[in-house]
């Protein structure tokens, strides 16, 4: 090979592997996780993890109690399936945007017991302070 046609030959293979590597980033600026088919609403999700959370509550108060008994009625009453919740809680982590539900869900328990503001807060503090909580 001459030196003109190895500089031809290095020109083409970079602008190739330059279209595969821009290729590469385009696929991988995708999503990681396919929209799963029955996807539970957003703001459904956020009642569904308040009324966890009190469910979470009584089973903490009331230790003989089952709490997949609860779980399982708590979806039921939500009309979801057990998988479908799973699936959608699933998809809200990798798509990040499970912060958003799980405030929303706060802001429901705290409209639930307004009591609850001052805990929550107290608890907030504690955690951005690093002080251990009680």
């Amino acid at each position: 090979m001459t030196n003109s046609s190895n500089t031809k030959y290095k020109n083409k293979l970079m602008k190739k592997l330059i279209l595969v590597f821009v290729f590469l980033g385009l696929i991988s600026c995708g999503d990681y996780i396919d929209k799963p088919k029955n996807l539970v609403d957003q703001d459904v999700m956020a009642e569904v993890i308040a009324d966890l959370v009190i469910n979470d509550q009584a089973n903490f108060m009331y230790q003989n109690r089952n709490m997949e008994a609860g779980t399982r009625f708590i979806l039921k009453s939500h009309n979801i399936k057990p998988d479908d919740f799973v699936e959608s809680f699933k998809y809200y982590v990798i798509k990040e945007e499970m912060e958003g539900i799980a405030n929303d869900a706060q802001q429901i328990l705290l409209k639930k017991d307004p009591k609850a503001e001052k805990y929550v807060k107290d608890k907030l503090k504690q955690t951005e302070l690093g002080m251990p909580q009680k």
